[in-house]
């Protein structure tokens, strides 16, 4: 229901704007002043958006809670759908998305409403010396995981085929 308010509500939004805005300072300077959002709006989103992927990889391999860096990274992308999207209100909403103070209060927003029940890092955890939860230790016994070794044999489609006799002949459409 709220995605087809957005739909409906903002191009009606941003028609208002384009008018009331138009009208006070012209055609030109209006459409200048979009074009202009979109240069720096895609400007900063590259510069933040770099910096968000960093700060995802150093919480990697740090083994630390992703969620935030993910968080940032995809509020600063919406910011930059926002910003190309031609328009004033769509601007403003996406420029306030690369403010990080406005997307640290959205993240705590959404965090306080979503619940994590668990959070696996792989079958035998980090292990020794891969970062600050190095006392992590595998999972306890379960019913449900078997444990055992393997050994690989040879793959007996890797041997060659023998010849095949010619029961029949070509169809046509193969070559000979």
């Amino acid at each position: 229901m709220w995605l087809l308010v957005a739909f409906i509500a903002v191009p009606i939004i941003e028609i208002a704007l384009f008018i009331q805005v138009g009208g006070v300072i012209g055609t030109w300077p209006t459409l200048g002043i979009v074009v202009l959002t979109a240069i720096v709006g895609s400007f900063m989103m590259r510069r933040q958006g770099a910096g968000a992927m960093q700060e995802l990889q150093t919480a990697f391999n740090e083994l630390r809670d992703p969620a935030e860096p993910l968080a940032h990274g995809a509020m600063i992308l919406v910011a930059g759908v926002l910003l190309l999207t031609p328009g004033f209100f769509t601007d403003a909403l996406g420029l306030s998305f690369l403010i990080p103070q406005v997307r640290k209060a959205v993240f705590t927003f959404v965090r306080k409403r979503i619940q994590v029940h668990s959070v696996h890092f792989g079958p035998h955890g980090p292990g020794p010396g891969r970062g600050p939860r190095d006392t992590m230790r595998p999972h306890p016994a379960r019913d449900d995981v078997i444990d055992g070794d393997y050994h690989e044999v040879d793959d007996p489609s890797d041997q060659p085929e023998p010849p095949k006799r010619p029961t029949h002949r070509p169809s046509g459409w193969t070559k000979h």
